[in-house]
């Protein structure tokens, strides 16, 4: 196929299309910084999370940095010297769980008086500082060794700030008022900050220090250090971060109910002053939390499935990706949910949940469920227009921040999302065939009805068969899929498409929404409601084929306007067609083609936007960017269709692009240029590094390549012609979790060939492989 002609190559991007391309959209996240410029490095623990340069410093630079809570800064400058001077950096590395932050250095040339000579060379003292987060604190060890011959004193200074900012201001929005924040040495080993805002929230920051300062003001703690030749101690910092209300205000209902409202804040063990028995020093206090944290993490990752493979490369992408997952992970009292990303998205989001968990699903089903027992208990109840909510609809969105609160953003409970209820449905079904958790369904059965009962009566607004959004206020999101940005919906021309939107995944997602909900209707005895259901679907895929097939671009068109006009451009978008099974059989090999093309497929990936449409621009956010986890569905989708040769090729780019990553993990997204030799991908400036649906892609990959299907009900594991991708020569999967039963398999590659054998077998599971 032809390429178009390229609109944007021949008139300035943002000019000749529309008006409103020149102003910047809503919610636009700034970037007079780029993410990439420095190495940082990211904690979480619950509903709080740090965003730190390689030092374990905040906020030297300009940027991001900080400790958060509830998208809230609480620390926004934390920095240690020696004398006056940043240390030297030897290493600084991730705990490969991410458990902590482990970063070594030692004291650089240091001239204690300017009219001297060297006082102390470089070299002689080591310092080794870890850092974590758990329950509420941010704990941090400063340890100093001396490799000196000469007894030493050394001065260092610890400088800190507190700025309350919420997130949306650190991602750029503007706010005219504020409320009044102060800051007291509290004792002489505490600083306190505390800020009252404009939502009636108190919140505090607390700094505690150990051993007692030689010196503590306000923003600054010295320590007087003497070390005699092969001495070695330690300075403690902790930094404790609470809120609460200033005043009690009378309950007030909600469009999801007071008691799932409370869910939204009650994010376990994520905030709230850790308790710690009067009297403990804070070395104590240091190593017991430590030892806690590292049980707790041990806890949540028991019994889930592993992998080791032949590459020693991707084994350590492996162990990075289920890191991510595992701290992302937050405990609700619905059980674990996948927070977005960080630093933008460290909260729930109903599509990035769903999504994350779908690729989990067999190595951890629990993913599925927390996911599946949330978006449950905060379903929409009411029509809420400024919140973009009918009743059942799925959670978008939720933000604890001041600027959320007053409703300055509308993210508080936000729903403007076309395709997160739809997924919730296909998740039910998908959680079930793993996991056989009846239960759960049976539970969650009112919440999937009123799923479905969206879908037909709000979802489709015109009554056509199609789900279509469109905002309902200006303050919602312009566009309500997966690509959200302003400009990510197009005709061929390049002009925005006018609402209602029917995108093209999402009536895929509602497709298997149907086929997944009549199975489970079947399931509890409601033969005449699936039956219904497997009809709407059927008409559903022939519907769908006649109005989103072209032609002319050789795949489906991206969505279709208000008018049933098709944006007729090439994109990502049709990939979901084959994961959901919608795209008819005969299409499968045109989509392919059109997405493997070169104009599709960039070496490293799959684009969002094929070159040469009008809007293509590959270091867009969703107009030419490349995302792993849209790969990753796009090589499920592939692997649906028994072309698995493609399914490992974008493997293979993944893969590739792992390799030039910091810590090989797989970021939000990369830019889409061309690939070329002895280079890597191009960065993308403000990608979230870890983001959920980038972690749990490898393991999506892995599974489409393989044909891993579990099948509770048959009491299998099916194995569907698989295959490996060039850099691997065998995989072994270690307890694979079936019923009752675990597994051990072994994969091995012999030129076309895949074997595949059952290296340990305990429960009556059986192993079916088809070719």
């Amino acid at each position: 196929m032809a390429a178009k002609t390229d609109l944007a190559t021949e008139t300035p991007f943002g000019h000749g299309f529309q008006d409103a391309d020149e102003v910047l959209p809503t919610y636009h996240i700034e970037a007079q910084t780029s993410l990439v410029e420095r190495p940082l490095r990211s904690l979480k623990f619950g509903e709080a999370f740090g965003v730190l340069d390689s030092y374990g410093d905040i906020g030297v630079q300009p940027g991001p940095e900080g400790l958060y809570f509830q998208d809230t800064r609480y620390l926004s400058r934390l920095e240690v010297k020696i004398e006056g001077q940043r240390p030297l950096m030897l290493s600084s590395v991730m705990q490969d769980d991410n458990g902590a932050l482990s970063v070594d250095m030692t004291t650089p040339d240091i001239r204690l008086d300017a009219h001297d000579e060297t006082s102390i060379p470089r070299e002689t003292v080591a310092i080794e500082r870890t850092k974590f987060l758990f329950r509420g604190a941010c704990y941090d060890r400063i340890g100093l060794r001396s490799y000196d011959t000469k007894h030493r004193r050394l001065r260092v200074s610890v400088t800190f700030d507190a700025d309350y900012r919420d997130l949306f201001e650190v991602r750029g929005t503007d706010r005219k008022e504020r409320g009044k924040r102060g800051v007291l040495v509290a004792t002489p080993t505490e600083v306190q900050f505390r800020y009252v805002g404009l939502d009636d929230v108190v919140r505090t920051t607390s700094l505690h220090f150990g051993p007692k300062p030689a010196l503590l003001e306000p923003g600054k703690a010295e320590f007087e250090i003497s070390l005699s030749p092969g001495a070695q101690t330690s300075i403690f910092i902790r930094v404790v971060f609470e809120s609460h209300r200033a005043f009690t205000k009378p309950p007030t209902e909600t469009m999801i109910g007071e008691d799932a409202a409370a869910r939204l804040t009650q994010v376990a063990n994520g905030g709230g002053s850790p308790k710690h028995p009067k009297g403990l020093g804070e070395g104590t206090i240091f190593a017991r939390a430590y030892r806690d944290s590292r049980r707790d993490l041990r806890a949540l990752t028991a019994g889930i499935t592993t992998i080791i493979s032949s590459n020693d490369q991707f084994n350590e992408g492996l162990c990075r990706a289920t890191a991510d997952l595992y701290m992302l992970a937050s405990r609700t009292p619905e059980g674990i949910y996948p927070f977005a990303g960080i630093p933008w998205y460290s909260t729930v989001f109903g599509r990035d949940g769903i999504i994350t968990a779908m690729m989990a699903l067999w190595i951890d089903p629990k993913f599925g469920r927390g996911v599946l027992r949330y978006l449950a208990a905060t379903q929409a109840k009411v029509v809420d227009p400024a919140a973009d909510a009918q009743p059942g609809k799925v959670l978008h969105e939720t933000r604890r921040g001041e600027m959320a609160m007053l409703g300055e953003v509308p993210f508080r409970h936000y729903y403007g999302t076309i395709d997160g209820t739809p997924l919730f449905v296909m998740l039910a079904w998908e959680y079930y065939l793993v996991s056989g958790d009846l239960q759960t369904i049976r539970d969650i059965w009112p919440a999937l009805e009123l799923a479905l009962e969206w879908m037909n009566k709000y979802g489709d607004r015109d009554g056509d068969g199609f789900v279509e959004y469109a905002r309902d206020t200006d303050k919602g999101l312009e566009n309500q899929g997966w690509k959200d940005s302003h400009d990510s919906i197009f005709h061929a021309d390049g002009h925005l498409a006018k609402g209602p939107i029917a995108l093209c995944e999402v009536q895929g997602y509602v497709y298997a929404a149907k086929n997944g909900m009549g199975q489970l209707a079947g399931l509890l005895g409601h033969d005449d409601m699936a039956e219904q259901l497997t009809a709407e679907a059927k008409g559903l895929r022939e519907k769908f084929d006649q109005a989103f097939w072209n032609e002319e671009i050789g795949t489906y068109a991206l969505a279709l306007d208000g008018a049933k006009k098709q944006c007729a451009v090439r994109s990502s978008n049709a990939g979901h067609a084959l994961f959901t099974g919608i795209a008819k059989p005969e299409r499968a090999a045109r989509v392919a083609e059109t997405l493997l093309g070169n104009d599709g497929f960039n070496g490293w990936g799959v684009r969002t936007i094929a070159k040469g449409e009008a809007r293509y621009n590959p270091m867009s956010y969703h107009n030419g960017s490349i995302w792993p986890h849209d790969n990753a569905l796009i090589a499920m989708g592939l692997a649906r269709y028994d072309r698995k040769a493609e399914a490992a090729r974008i493997f293979q780019g993944m893969f590739d692009t792992s390799l030039y990553q910091d810590q090989k993990r797989l970021p939000e997204l990369f830019c889409g240029f061309m690939r070329r030799p002895q280079r890597g991908p191009v960065s993308y400036p403000v990608a979230c590094s870890p983001q959920a649906w980038a972690a749990a892609a490898p393991f999506a990959f892995l599974a489409a390549c393989l044909g891993l299907e579990l099948d509770h009900d048959r009491n299998r594991v099916l194995l569907k012609n698989p295959i490996l991708p060039g850099f691997l020569d065998g995989v072994t999967l270690y307890n694979v979790k079936l019923r009752d039963s675990r597994l051990d398999l072994r994969f091995q590659s012999y030129d076309d060939d895949v074997t595949v054998s059952v290296m340990r077998r305990h429960g009556d599971a059986r192993v079916v492989v088809m070719k």
